[in-house]
């Protein structure tokens, strides 16, 4: 193997604790894959949690691997060597399974780039019983697998609790049988989807146990994001149910970890870093947020929390961030006006924000970063000019507040365009065309310009449109995904596949519409209805 190459993945695993010994042996051999570099798989907990939870089972041994970064690509293509596991280098193509583990919908195009590389075909009729099983699971493929569903032999729908061992106990008893009798065997496990089989019924989306114990990191390594941190889940699913997100819908019902087992986790993970990092769609929702943040800091640490609801901040909450060093809060107002925050069913109003500004602000914490979606259904500029408006008066209060600390703070709006999501009320709606979606931007940063102190990050346009159409499209979307895996960009692919993405895109669906997610069971389609109903009635639109 390449010299080159051979150094970045000894220098990854020196740089490691917790991943399984290099050569561990098992009956069955999995190599899991995250298909994005190894910085971000890292950052990755639902991904630490799949290797943990296949090392668990006693006749199995998982390895990783991961889309090489720039320079490990350029050495695989000069020396021409196969794609090879993280722990003992062993190529991809001797492992039993492949098993992706996707949390975005843009990832669907490296893993083409990932099988070509470990020297497997991509698409799964293409394969034999010679190689190995290919294997998806993820949010992403249990939310819309369709684009990428060809690639893979079988799909895991759901949490991983539930489907690695049931999975497992089939490989490991049936796993010398014929290919296509293998995989009509695991048909029959619930939660498992075999795209080369016709669909009979919807595959139902599995629920780990009520009583699973909290994901934790498994490996730490400074090589990532949120090197500094010991993660800790504190849980899962969101109650809120605001329109555009999948969390409140797919991920029901929503789960606390009880207090106990998080503080059992917090003293496991002090071990080895001073700061943990708390995880979830919605973790200041969690009851006894309060009481774990105190724990943390009683036992010398420092808790950090992703972002934070409005109307669950409390002086005491804010009181053991400043106690722990939090520089900045995050908080995700989402719509800009009240309009399109009753629309979207956020359930906060300007006063809210207002307040929960000036609350941080007085405790001294004055960097806010603030999330907000523009080109929402119905969305206009007067929404629009509301969010310039409470831009400013947020400033206002925060500056207020920056002079009795005698320091100023930064207020940073970051900015995604609406991306309708599978399973949610506004799956049927149609994104806001990309011109005007640049004439909102440009709207946005001439209004905020003369506003001192605040920035406005706004994320890239053009991957927002390729996010959009893998959520929403089918297995006509495949020989883009391959196209692109291969090196053209959208545009160019979307022309030789004779694809609008556009059109695609921003077509506001029918509610008779056939949905090419609904493969997949993942919430309860009568209660989207009347969610979509009720959001077009409060912009106008009866339907």
């Amino acid at each position: 193997m390449n010299w080159q190459i051979q150094q970045i993945l000894r220098r990854r695993r020196a740089a490691e604790q917790g991943a399984i010994p290099p050569g561990r042996g098992g009956t069955l051999s999995v190599c899991l894959v995250y298909p994005n570099r190894y910085e971000t798989a890292m950052s990755s907990l639902g991904f630490q949690a799949v290797y943990q939870l296949f090392n668990e089972q006693p006749e199995i041994v998982c390895e990783r691997a991961f889309l090489p970064d720039r320079d490990e690509l350029a050495a695989y293509g000069k020396s021409g060597d196969t794609l090879v596991s993280l722990e003992s280098e062993r190529p991809l193509s001797d492992f039993d399974m492949v098993a992706f583990s996707i949390s975005f919908e843009p990832d669907f195009i490296n893993i083409p780039r990932i099988l070509g590389l470990g020297r497997i075909p991509a698409l799964a009729a293409e394969r034999d019983g010679s190689h190995p099983l290919v294997m998806a699971g993820g949010a992403a493929c249990f939310i819309n697998p369709e684009p990428a569903a060809e690639l893979f032999d079988l799909i895991a729908v759901g949490e991983g609790e539930t489907l690695i061992p049931d999975l497992s106990a089939l490989l490991l008893n049936h796993g010398a049988l014929p290919r296509p009798e293998l995989l009509r065997q695991a048909a029959q496990l619930p939660g498992i989807y075999i795209p080369a089989l016709p669909v009979q019924l919807p595959v139902t989306r599995r629920c780990a146990p009520a009583d699973s114990s909290p994901s934790q990191s498994v490996i730490l390594t400074e090589q990532t994001e949120f090197g500094n941190m010991y993660l800790i889940e504190v849980s899962r699913g969101c109650p809120r149910g605001c329109r555009f997100c999948a969390a409140g819908f797919v991920w029901q019902p929503f789960r606390q970890h009880p207090l106990d087992r998080l503080k059992a986790a917090c003293r496991e993970g002090l071990r080895h870093r001073s700061t943990i990092g708390l995880v979830g769609a919605a973790v200041s929702d969690h009851h006894q947020i309060e009481e774990l943040c105190s724990f943390i800091v009683e036992q010398g640490g420092a808790p950090s929390l992703s972002s934070l609801r409005l109307d669950r901040l409390s002086p005491r909450l804010l009181d053991l961030l400043v106690t722990s060093g939090h520089k900045t809060i995050s908080m995700a107002p989402e719509g800009g006006s009240q309009r399109m925050r009753d629309m979207i069913r956020k359930n906060l109003t300007a006063e809210q924000i207002l307040a929960a500004a000036d609350q941080v602000a007085q405790a001294g914490i004055l960097n806010l970063k603030l999330y907000f979606i523009i080109g929402l259904p119905g969305e206009n500029d007067q929404d629009l000019q509301e969010l310039i408006d409470l831009a400013a008066a947020i400033q206002r209060t925060v500056v207020g507040q920056a002079r009795a600390h005698k320091r100023l703070g930064e207020i940073t709006l970051s900015v995604n365009p609406f991306i309708p999501k599978p399973f949610t009320p506004l799956q049927w709606a149609g994104m806001c065309p990309l011109g005007e979606l640049k004439r909102k931007v440009a709207l946005l940063e001439k209004g905020l310009r003369p506003i001192p102190n605040v920035r406005l990050k706004v994320e890239e346009l053009q991957g927002c449109v390729l996010q959009a159409l893998l959520s929403r499209g089918g297995r006509e979307l495949t020989p883009l995904i391959l196209q692109m895996a291969a090196g053209l960009n959208l545009r160019k692919a979307a022309k030789l596949c004779r694809i609008d993405p556009e059109q695609l895109v921003t077509t506001t669906l029918t509610l008779d519409a056939k949905l090419p997610w609904e493969v997949i069971l993942a919430t309860d389609r009568t209660r989207l209805e009347d969610e979509y109903r009720t959001a077009m009635g409060l912009i106008g639109v009866q339907l």
